[in-house]
């Protein structure tokens, strides 16, 4: 997803982004129960603390981000 780098740009080092593709891990995906793509989880301390199905605009995702933080 395109908005992913832009959050990155615009974050920079204070996220990391990681987009696995569930076709070639299942396994990851049947875990984390992915039903739907896309699917963000939002992680902190290796715990997922938020997770949405479908497509967000950046400003969702940043707010989502800095709530957490």
């Amino acid at each position: 997803m395109p908005i992913l780098k832009e959050v990155k740009d615009e974050l920079g080092d204070a996220i990391k982004i990681v987009k696995i593709d569930i076709d070639k891990n299942q396994a990851l995906a049947q875990n984390f129960q992915v039903r739907s793509v896309p699917t963000l989880i939002l992680f902190k301390e290796g715990k997922a603390h938020w997770r949405k199905s479908g497509a967000l605009p950046k400003n969702a995702i940043i707010d989502v981000i800095k709530t957490h933080a």
